[in-house]
């Protein structure tokens, strides 16, 4: 029964591989496609969808009334107010962007290189096939619990309020944001492992980003990052995602070399984070 579910809410999924010849399809890496839940201008991912991982499968249900996930949930998500309207705020709502070329430059700064289809076509590519992968991994679940989000309840701000109408309709967990920023820095570690805890941080704090917003809750926030690992490593059975890996790191190191500038202000995003640590997450 399980299964059946899966297979129903990756119907989504099929307007994307259907345009693109199959998810996983090389010859149209370069067309581009919109899918529910805010992903939109996707490549063809690396899997087809039959290989995602279930997320239905890999994380458990939507903490229940009265349970101690659903008071951390609450808990977390009070906390965040004080957030609202700072430096960090100002982050989530750039974080919640994940067209390119802006998410692009989400690790820019712990990477110390600049990342562009200029500067780093391989490595910007795989971003934004990869994005596809991990988005859609998150659907099962996302289709199937049907979770209403934060702002739904509290009534507070919404850091992207253009989104709100949208997002107020789309299921919560797990949240396919951070299961793309968890994705990706994971993938980054691998290309750069010597920044490894930072790209982990980054990656994390990309995921904590949308408690900030008030977009997702923070059991959604931890099990996405399940999901994200889940795909990651089944993306390393494709023999196209690991020649992309390996040229981009050739790519990376590269640029690298040459000392230019990232395309973020490191300084602000920088102050932003830091004002994190004070909600202890």
């Amino acid at each position: 029964m399980m299964r059946n579910a899966f297979l129903q809410t990756t119907a989504v999924l099929a307007a994307v591989c259907s345009a693109l010849a199959g998810c996983g399809s090389m010859d149209a890496k370069n067309e581009t496609i919109s899918v529910p839940g805010g992903f939109s201008g996707l490549l063809a991912g690396y899997l087809a969808r039959e290989a995602l991982p279930n997320s239905l499968a890999l994380i458990p249900p939507v903490p229940g009334p009265g349970s101690a996930a659903l008071a951390l949930d609450e808990e977390i998500s009070q906390r965040s107010f004080v957030l609202r309207d700072t430096p960090r705020w100002t982050l989530a709502s750039s974080d919640a962007d994940l067209t390119f070329p802006h998410a692009a430059g989400t690790f820019s700064c712990v990477l110390n290189a600049p990342l562009s289809e200029t500067d780093t076509p391989r490595l910007y590519r795989l971003l934004r096939r990869t994005l596809t992968d991990l988005g859609g991994a998150t659907y099962a679940a996302k289709m199937h619990y049907n979770r209403a989000r934060p702002f739904v309840w509290n009534k507070q701000p919404l850091c992207t309020p253009q989104d709100q109408e949208r997002l107020a309709k789309n299921g919560s967990y797990p949240s396919g944001h951070t299961a793309a920023g968890w994705g990706w820095a994971l993938i980054l570690t691998e290309i750069l492992p010597a920044q490894t805890d930072a790209i982990l941080m980054r990656g994390r704090s990309f995921g904590e980003s949308r408690n900030v917003c008030n977009a997702h809750w923070h059991s959604d926030v931890v099990q996405a990052r399940n999901v994200a690992a889940g795909v990651v490593a089944r993306l390393h059975a494709e023999p196209a995602f690991r020649a992309d890996l390996a040229a981009a790191k050739v790519e990376l190191d590269a640029v690298r070399s040459k000392a230019l500038k990232p395309t973020r202000d490191c300084a602000e995003e920088a102050m932003a984070l830091a004002m994190q640590v004070s909600l202890g997450q």
